[in-house]
């Protein structure tokens, strides 16, 4: 969308994908350093708006963000996804993090459905008796710390029917995700209900008071509006 206006934009990366979508703005990829590197990126490339689209759960990326943004004067928004919330049929547990996601796997061996990405998977080792489902965009360097798990590779979309089946070949009792809202990885949710499994559903992290829409076109108005105002 910014493309299409001839908007002056720079994508980044985290640099936690090995192969990211080809994008029609110019992207970079890696870390800036922190709150000072940002705001030193800021600073130097002569940014007026700051869109935080990163993961819910890159807590300390958003946090650096909002102090960044405060340091270097410029204006700062986040594009958010609405959370998931239960509906009829689904049987979540609700906890506050991944500690309390892997404490609420004690108890005897299940086959579970790790749907949290790469990040968090070795936290699961305290858990040994489980067999872990795994899926991943894209292959680890490294083998996951995991005496007993089956990984599998593919980049979504997911659909419900494809999520569901995948479930039940691999005898999946229970599911454990982030509460990352949005379309994009809700297929497991349908598929866990579907299968009557029980959910782990870890919250958001709480984050700095800061201004959130949940639309793209949202933030086209906001930039606008920012420009009009001479921002």
């Amino acid at each position: 969308m910014l493309a299409a206006r001839g908007d002056d934009a720079v994508l980044s990366y985290a640099g936690r994908v090995a192969s990211p979508k080809v994008q029609p703005i110019p992207v970079r990829v890696g870390g800036f350093g922190g709150v000072d590197g940002l705001t030193s990126y800021l600073r130097e490339h002569g940014v007026t708006h700051l869109v935080d689209a990163t993961h819910p759960f890159a807590a300390r990326m958003s946090a650096n963000a909002v102090t960044a943004a405060a340091r270097a004067g410029v204006a700062h928004i986040a594009l958010t996804r609405p959370p998931w919330a239960p509906v009829a049929g689904d049987r979540w547990t609700r906890v506050a993090d991944i500690e309390a996601a892997v404490a609420a796997l004690a108890g005897p061996a299940r086959r579970v459905m790790l749907a949290l990405g790469r990040m968090h998977v070795d936290a699961f080792g305290a858990q040994p008796q489980h067999e872990y489902l795994l899926r991943f965009v894209d292959a680890p360097d490294h083998p996951p710390g995991l005496p007993r798990h089956h990984l599998v590779v593919d980049r979504g979309p997911f659909d419900v029917d494809g999520d569901r089946r995948l479930m039940a070949a691999h005898g999946i009792e229970a599911v454990v995700c982030k509460n990352a809202g949005g379309t994009g990885a809700q297929a497991k949710l349908g598929a866990a209900r579907a299968l009557g499994l029980s959910v782990i559903m870890i919250d958001r992290p709480v984050l700095p008071d800061r201004l959130e829409v949940q639309a793209a076109e949202d933030v086209l108005r906001w930039i606008d509006h920012g420009a009009d105002r001479g921002v």
